[in-house]
């Protein structure tokens, strides 16, 4: 087939070299355009939920140094020598009247115990059983009812009953008024010189429509001048999910107290706990917004503190920065448009050059060359060795291809049978270890066993011969025969649990159908002595409900165990906390797990794997048995046990005990009375 002419072939090179030229403007520009312009949106915004995380930290600052002050000033009178000799004198009422306006509280209350006509109300009472082992100089968060405050402090009742204004997007509410109070309450003891309790002072701020209180965390969180472009910043204390405390503005001089926040946030931060901080319509106006929910002494959310700031300014200088992006991204595409075609210029005339030479060798030239050409480069190169060029780089690129498919396959071929030796190496290496190890433990625990056993079986033997032949004579030392017949049954014992270390699986106990927690609690009493002597406190959380096949002491020999490794990983304190769950798996098996957890440093890095392994220890006077042995108990009924680090960002160990409701044992396994025969649950 005859070739294009010259001229056609040389106008499409051509028009092949400017496409080629301007595609990187056309098609590469505006999406390094478009990539930055989401890109620095996606800043922008990070960086504005940044300041407000930052707002929002400073806020919760102010707010948590008001909670100590309340707390702390109210501990202050409750120890001052003034408030004794007031209560002594007529000059009570003056006293406390002055203390409250010096503390800036909105009441200061003193109930006396031995005063019938100042009983505590039934509110406060509960609220001082509820704060048992708070720290004395904590004040907290509590909502009180409409009663409940008038109760404490009647005056304050016209700062309740707050109007519910409907609001956009809130979750719907048959209430048309709010009569509840959010209050921080502190209560402290007042005593005697001989430290008897004499009476109980009850401090207290009302958070509703205190306006001074939320006014002065906006000043400190947005000062003057703090927020560019003309935003605004605003700070608000809810109750549930109702303003009671804002500088938000429902109308012009009008504060928005009595809105309600939308149900997406009541879901996230109430319902979920979860701090919000994202963008949010706050009663008429989108603002970069920042929630974070308030709790009672008892970890009951109550409320939420906000922050935020309009975001209209920060999105029209956000959109002003877009512009300017593009515009010079337009000039820049311009100039390089231009500097692009005078470069395609300089590659398609040799190249329209060399298209003629080869056109003309199709003709019958053999004599056409391309001749010298202006260009020194790469294309003044490729005029003169292109042909073999080409064919010298495609049996090279074939050869080395070859090449290298054969040295892969090689080197792939050493290192599985390498990685296969090694393995190999390794397994054998650990049950050599392990079977001398064994070994050793087996020769020594069944010498002593044997020389041990023949006096017993003489003793017992002995004991029975004398009580025959004594017959009648031996009732008035029957005591004492029975106390020789146990302490013989007692080295008997001995002597078989000693022969559990050497070979734990052929020494089997009686198998029962437990209940996972109660032999929990019986493990606990056994460790009391142990705990009474630390700083750790107990969290059980036992949820089990499937009984489990074990014999009672075998099992309670695994919980202490882990119990004592436990307390022993916290010698300064911390939470000992035993989990019990039920469990079932694909094959149909079920049973229990029990997770024990401390809060000590936890599994240091490649201890995990030889945790189990006989005479490993990171004690200094451990014997590294008790988890081996533990370990071969429980897997004699089926189980299994797995250690590792707690996960979720919390510290410490956990050891997770997986049992089953019908162990799988082997036969001949010792019975009750220690005869060999089948396990029976």
């Amino acid at each position: 087939m005859k070739l294009p002419t010259p001229r056609w072939l040389a106008t499409s090179v051509r028009n092949k070299l400017l496409a080629m030229a301007l595609l990187p403007l056309l098609v590469v520009f505006p999406l390094l355009v478009l990539a930055i312009a989401v890109w620095s949106s996606i800043t922008y915004d990070r960086l504005l939920i940044t300041k407000v995380r930052s707002d929002l930290a400073v806020a919760r600052g102010y707010f948590d140094q008001t909670l100590a002050e309340v707390g702390s000033g109210t501990r202050g009178v409750a120890r001052s020598q003034r408030l004794l000799q007031a209560m002594a004198g007529d000059d009570l009422g003056a006293q406390l009247a002055a203390d409250r306006q010096e503390l800036g509280l909105d009441f200061l209350l003193l109930f006396r115990h031995k005063d019938p006509g100042s009983a505590l109300p039934a509110s406060v009472v509960s609220l001082l059983q509820s704060t048992t082992g708070l720290p004395v100089r904590a004040a907290q968060i509590v909502r009180l009812s409409h009663d409940e405050l008038a109760a404490l402090a009647p005056q304050l009742l016209p700062r309740l009953n707050i109007p519910l204004v409907p609001t956009r997007n809130a979750s719907p509410d048959a209430r048309a008024t709010e009569d509840r109070a959010l209050v921080l309450l502190a209560l402290q003891p007042v005593l005697d010189a001989t430290g008897q309790p004499q009476a109980l002072l009850v401090g207290g701020l009302l958070l509703n429509q205190n306006l001074d209180f939320i006014d002065h965390i906006n000043r400190i969180v947005y000062p003057e001048g703090a927020l560019p472009f003309g935003s605004e910043g605003t700070a608000t204390l809810f109750l549930d999910d109702v303003r009671i405390t804002t500088n938000v503005r429902l109308f012009q001089d009008q504060r928005a107290i009595g809105t309600r926040v939308s149900q997406t946030v009541r879901d996230r931060v109430l319902g979920q706990g979860e701090t919000w901080l994202d963008r949010a319509f706050v009663v008429n106006d989108w603002y970069v917004s920042a929630y974070e929910p308030l709790l009672d002494a008892a970890g009951q959310r109550v409320g939420m503190l906000y922050v935020g700031f309009l975001e209209s300014p920060f999105r029209w200088v956000r959109h002003a920065m877009l512009a300017v992006m593009g515009l010079i991204f337009l000039g820049v595409m311009a100039v390089s448009a231009m500097l692009s075609v005078r470069w395609a210029r300089s590659i398609f005339r040799p190249v329209e050059q060399m298209n003629r030479t080869m056109q003309r060798v199709e003709d019958g030239d053999s004599a056409a060359r391309v001749g010298p050409l202006p260009a020194r480069d790469e294309l003044g190169a490729l005029a003169g060795h292109l042909d073999q060029l080409l064919d010298v780089i495609d049996e090279k690129t074939t050869a080395l291809r070859r090449w290298g498919e054969e040295l892969d396959q090689m080197v792939a071929e050493r290192t599985r049978e390498l990685e296969e030796s090694n393995a190999s190496l390794r397994l054998a290496q650990q049950q050599l270890v392990k079977s001398e190890k064994l070994a050793a433990i087996g020769q020594l625990t069944a010498s002593i066993a044997h020389e041990i056993n023949n006096p017993i079986a003489v003793m017992q033997g002995n004991l029975d011969l004398i009580r025959e032949t004594l017959g009648s004579h031996a009732r008035p030392v029957k005591d004492e025969f029975k106390l020789l017949d146990e302490q013989v049954e007692r080295m008997r014992l001995i002597v078989t649990q000693l022969l559990q270390y050497a070979r734990p699986t052929e020494y089997a106990g009686y198998v029962e159908t437990l209940d996972l927690n109660q032999t929990i609690h019986d493990c606990l009493v056994l460790v009391a002595h142990l705990l009474a002597q630390t700083r750790i406190e107990v969290v059980r959380d036992l949820q089990a409900t499937q009984r489990v096949g074990f014999n009672r002491q075998e099992l309670q020999q695994v919980i202490i165990n882990l119990m004592i490794n436990a307390i022993q990983a916290m010698p300064q304190g911390g939470t000992l906390r035993l989990v019990t769950q039920d469990w079932t798996d694909e094959h149909g098996a079920r049973g229990a797990m029990l997770q024990v957890k401390d809060t000590g440093p936890g599994l240091a890095p490649g201890v995990t794997e030889r945790l189990f392994r006989p005479f490993f220890t990171t004690k200094n006077d451990g014997n590294g048995l008790g988890l081996w042995i533990s370990l071969g108990l429980v897997e004699r009924y089926g189980g299994s046990i797995n250690a590792g680090n707690q996960e979720d960002g919390q510290r410490g160990a956990v050891f997770s005990v997986r049992l089953l409701t019908e162990p799988r044992v082997p036969d001949a396994t010792p019975t009750r009375d220690g005869r060999p025969g089948l396990l029976q649950p």
